[in-house]
């Protein structure tokens, strides 16, 4: 990179929830931003780490064994003070007190629009998408989604071993408050009998009851029942098959372990796309963009067209599916 480049120094920060890979794609900031003789500043915990000004230099050096790590060195943290006008002028003087041309800011829909909210006090702004949910409209993929399936799909595996000796019933409650793809995505690979997603409303007689009647008439003794947390608890389908079929189901809440362990190849790999995409479209002079996975391309777009953008299930994943619950389990 040209000693010429108008942007001299960038910060990075996380926001919102973790995601496996957050630390592979702030190692991939710093490492460009040093290939370009950029500086590269990093505010931890979040957008309340730019108000308050709680940030370090970071240098290739200081970035050196993180890719394999879970969670984020940066910490991250919800601001309800970045919400505010206020909040907002104030890490923008952060912004202009060190020094800081750009910032990339790692996470989900809410952290971009945090992003917006600093670009109308005219500070630069690049989005990476990180979300175990994989629900970012505008980005095929999101950073975490394949560790998270990967943990819960060896969690599920763990407890089927245990659900085929007693043959029992197993209601396992996944991730997914408003996107069900993890709970696809998981009940795709470990064969359960049924999946409840918020994006198809649910039928509980033909969903859950006559999937397990025709998994039992086709011989099966056992039954994996994955649940999206966005469509109830894992408790409350527990009691329903109960009273409904007489089965004593056995509940599971895999909670936020689908959220650590050390990321994926994937998750590093697109981590590391994307922390060099955004860095490169910094200091190119673009600004409000979000960096997106698009048919394994990877791309930055403008990020209020990106925000504007929906997700739905995949459909095929979704088919097939329905094709292999059941009986055919």
């Amino acid at each position: 990179m040209s000693s010429t480049t108008k942007v001299k120094r960038i910060g990075v920060l996380t926001s919102g929830g973790d995601a496996p890979g957050m630390n592979a794609a702030i190692r991939a900031v710093v490492r460009c931003a040093d290939y370009m003789d950029i500086d590269c500043i990093g505010i931890r915990r979040g957008w309340n780490g730019l108000i308050n000004g709680d940030v370090v230099r970071l240098d290739a050096k200081s970035v050196n064994g993180i890719i394999n790590r879970g969670g984020t060195m940066l910490y991250t943290a919800r601001s309800t003070e970045f919400m505010t006008l206020e909040g907002q002028q104030r890490a923008a003087q952060t912004c202009k007190f060190l020094g800081i041309d750009g910032v990339v800011a790692i996470g989900g829909d809410g952290t971009f629009r945090g992003c917006l909210d600093l670009s109308k006090q005219n500070i630069a702004v690049v989005g990476i998408p990180a979300s175990i949910d994989n629900d970012i409209g505008c980005s095929h993929y999101s950073i975490g989604f394949d560790t998270a399936c990967n943990t819960a799909a060896e969690a599920v595996d763990k407890l089927r071993d245990t659900m085929q000796s007693h043959e029992r019933c197993s209601v396992v409650e996944v991730m997914g408050r408003h996107a069900g793809h993890i709970a696809i995505y998981v009940g795709l690979a470990v064969g359960a009998t049924t999946v409840l997603v918020p994006e198809h409303e649910v039928d509980f007689e033909r969903d859950v009851v006559e999937r397990i009647r025709a998994a039992r008439l086709a011989g099966r003794t056992h039954f994996m029942v994955v649940v999206a947390e966005g469509v109830c608890t894992a408790q409350e389908v527990a009691e329903r098959i109960k009273d409904e079929l007489g089965l004593d189901p056995r509940v599971t809440v895999l909670g936020h372990i689908q959220r650590g362990g050390n990321p994926t190849c994937r998750d590093r790999t697109a981590a590391s796309k994307m922390g060099y995409i955004a860095v490169k479209a910094l200091a190119e002079g673009r600004t409000n963009r979000i960096v997106c996975e698009r048919s394994g391309e990877y791309i930055d777009i403008d990020m209020e067209e990106g925000l504007a953008m929906k997700k739905s299930l995949n459909e095929t994943t979704y088919n097939a599916l329905q094709a292999f619950a059941g009986a055919y389990a």
